[in-house]
């Protein structure tokens, strides 16, 4: 994919969006691509406000701060509260459901995806659930390459989880095909 991306992932600390961001800046760098990641949580290690940014371009970057992100995150009612009218009109809004149960409105695409609720049902590790939101990511945007983010799951979670959260990172991709699909049939039946 090419051109800038400013992307913000937002939810509640312990979350692991830190290292979602990390994840995919690093899957940026492997795909030969310019980027930039921040990162802002509250002094709770656990519960209280955390997000990360990545700006990932083709071109230099000359501002190193998500302004109006084109895809926006959100894994906490808070977050959804405080962050779901920044994203661009026409960008990409995409909701944890299992956190999250009023969902603001917005102009933007919005995907409503049980995140954590895979993470959790699925594999067991509800811990993993910023790696599942990186898949989703990956297979909604393209903004990484798949292979790019596999290579940085493998280089940056902790180690003797690496196939756990590739299987994550898996079940991201597929929660995301069946959003994209039960999108394209709701077109269908208008």
């Amino acid at each position: 994919m090419s051109g800038t991306w400013q992307v913000r992932l937002s939810g509640a600390g312990g979350q692991g969006l830190i290292l979602a961001g990390i994840i995919l800046a690093e899957a940026a760098v492997i795909d030969g691509r310019n980027v930039v990641q921040s990162q802002v949580y509250g002094p709770e290690s656990r519960g209280g406000a955390s997000k990360a940014e990545v700006i990932i371009s083709d071109q230099p970057i000359r501002y190193p701060k998500v302004t109006v992100p084109d895809v926006l995150l959100v894994m906490s009612q808070e977050a959804a509260d405080r962050y779901a009218a920044t994203v661009r009109p026409g960008g990409l809004l995409v909701v944890d459901t299992t956190h999250v149960h009023e969902v603001p409105e917005v102009d933007a695409r919005v995907f409503e995806l049980p995140i954590s609720g895979v993470a959790r049902d699925e594999l067991g590790r509800e811990i993993v659930a910023s790696v599942v939101a990186v898949g989703v990511l990956v297979a909604l945007t393209g903004v990484v390459s798949r292979e790019g983010a596999r290579e940085a799951v493998r280089a940056r979670v902790p180690a003797g989880t690496e196939e756990l959260n590739l299987r994550a990172l898996e079940a991201g991709h597929r929660l995301a095909e069946k959003g994209l699909s039960a999108e394209t049939r709701g077109r269908e039946d208008t």
